[in-house]
């Protein structure tokens, strides 16, 4: 997401460009043939200062003939859009959609257009991006800049989709991945797309797909291509497309036949030194601040998983070819694994952001203020990061959900159901201690302020929430998909009454004066004092 703030130049928004002082978001897929328990995964990190914490759980529907479906605007594609209620928080008012999108006196979001309505559509979570539904469809996003058009506005004339609605409507109609794809690129197509280009990881039990879209001009249809990931293999996108030959008559890659007529009509075709017509290039996706906010993440998370590749962190160009499309994992890939990637600012490279001299007092990895910086996977103002996870084991498939950044937060399981309070109906400008968003935002707050001295703590008590939880699941598999949501609502709940707990201990125990140092490589030198 964007904000017009944002440079002209963007490169990189994974939901999320946003504001200039904001940096973006970083989405993967995990397959299940490089996943150690056989689970296919995809994360997203939803990086952004005004995403709208609230998780809504959208039921299940049947409808009747003739039914249209409304197709709303969306303020995390750029900014608010007033004419039509459409504002960062709460993202939506439509209480058609979800007793969660109904908020008493505020005024209804005005759709863009509707399309016909299916006579049954699934049930899914929804956040500012759609998550997974109840087949164990999921997805993850970003926002990728272009220098051919950064940003096409909402208006009459223009398409009526944005990538968040076209994720929405493919969790409602789909179950595979594959017919997912070709579900959106026809919406894009037919209909037309706005906002700025997005990519939007598409993954079930089986296969997982790139998906990569960019508005054209005119507002009419859309640019945009698939790739599939292989099984085996890991992907990671950080706000720069990743797709580069269009190949025809590829089993791997799905896009709109007309797709290289229209790039040479438009005059944006482009092509690499083989004589490939290349998506990157022809859509200029130069990154924002490159090469160290979209590539050092792409460069990061390929060399945790294939450390043995050995690529190069630095590179000369945004469209180089030094970073394959996807890599088979140097070992099968854990959960944890995939946890601890979306916490990771470089530690032990010459890259590492609690060690340089940028680094806060107490070791941070955050920088603050409007400056550009090296962005790495963590990021001071993720809202919220999911790791949705699919196999033939689990009763249902489920979403590990951490609020704010889960390098100071704890990854809590959730089922395609019915979610908690703590995590509907939020209001980002009111503190509520009942919501999950404000428990995690305490401990998030307060561990950033000292953080070498209170990371350490905890950093453990979130590994043992998630250990207890893991097990939690392993034991529930042989419950119904109710019981199993049940189960982890419970979980849920302690989860959060723990983390209560622990911020209460933190401010008991390190009070300012008890107990905390700076971090060794900040420390001051001691008064020299002169006798008198």
């Amino acid at each position: 997401m964007k904000t017009k703030s944002m440079i002209a130049s963007v490169a990189v928004s994974v939901l999320c460009f946003a504001a200039s002082s904001a940096e973006a978001c970083t989405t993967a897929i995990v397959t299940r043939g490089a996943s150690a328990d056989g689970s296919a995964y995809v994360t997203h990190s939803n990086d952004t200062f005004s995403s709208d914490p609230n998780i809504v759980y959208v039921p299940a529907k049947d409808h009747a003939p003739r039914s249209m479906r409304k197709v709303y605007p969306s303020a995390i594609a750029w900014d608010d859009l007033p004419e039509y209620a459409c504002f960062s928080n709460p993202r939506l008012v439509a209480p058609e959609r979800a007793d969660a999108y109904a908020w008493p006196g505020k005024e209804r979001t005005k759709p863009l257009g509707e399309i016909p309505e299916v006579p049954h559509t699934y049930a899914y979570i929804d956040s500012d991006y759609g998550v997974m539904n109840e087949h164990g469809l999921m997805l993850g996003e970003c926002t990728n800049g272009s220098q051919r058009l950064e940003y096409l506005e909402p208006k009459p004339g223009h398409g009526i989709f944005y990538a968040s609605e076209l994720g929405r409507v493919a969790l409602e109609r789909c179950r595979t991945a594959q017919e997912a794809v070709r579900l959106i690129g026809g919406l894009i197509d037919e209909y037309g797309l706005w906002g700025t280009g997005e990519t939007l990881l598409i993954a079930d039990k089986d296969e997982g797909w790139a998906l990569e879209m960019q508005p054209t001009p005119s507002g009419k249809g859309g640019f945009w291509i698939a790739q599939r990931v292989p099984d085996g293999e890991f992907f990671v996108a950080a706000n720069q497309f990743r797709i580069r030959a269009i190949k025809e008559n590829s089993p791997d890659q799905i896009f709109n036949p007309k797709l290289p007529k229209m790039l040479n009509e438009i005059g944006w075709a482009s092509y690499d030194k083989k004589g490939n017509l290349d998506w990157v290039l022809s859509m200029k996706a130069a990154e924002d601040y490159h090469p160290y906010y979209s590539l050092r993440r792409v460069w990061r998370a390929l060399s945790l998983v294939a450390p043995s590749t050995k690529l190069p962190a630095k590179v000369r160009n945004w469209d180089t070819d030094a970073y394959p499309f996807s890599i088979r994992p140097d070992h099968l890939l854990t959960l944890p694994e995939i946890m601890e990637l979306h916490r990771d600012a470089c530690e032990g490279t010459e890259f590492d952001r609690t060690k340089d001299n940028g680094a806060g007092l107490f070791a941070s990895p955050y920088r603050y203020g409007d400056s550009k910086w090296e962005r790495t996977i963590t990021a001071r103002h993720i809202a919220y990061t999911w790791i949705t996870q699919t196999n033939e084991k689990n009763p249902a498939p489920l979403m590990w959900l951490s609020m704010n950044a889960p390098a100071e937060s704890v990854y809590i399981p959730l089922a395609v159901a019915p979610l908690p309070d703590a995590y509907t109906q939020t209001d980002r400008t009111k503190y509520d201690a009942e919501k999950a968003w404000w428990i995690s935002q305490q401990v998030t707050i307060l561990t950033r302020g000292y953080y070498s001295a209170l990371h350490p703590e905890v950093a453990e008590a979130a590994h043992q929430a998630e250990k207890r939880s893991m097990a939690l699941v392993s034991d529930a598999a042989g419950q119904s998909p109710e019981d199993f949501a049940e189960t982890l609502r419970k979980n849920a709940e302690r989860t959060l009454a723990d983390w209560k707990s622990l911020y209460g201990n933190l401010l008991a125990t390190h009070d300012g004066d008890h107990h905390i140092d700076y971090d060794k490589s900040h420390r001051p030198k001691a008064d020299n004092v002169e006798k008198y």
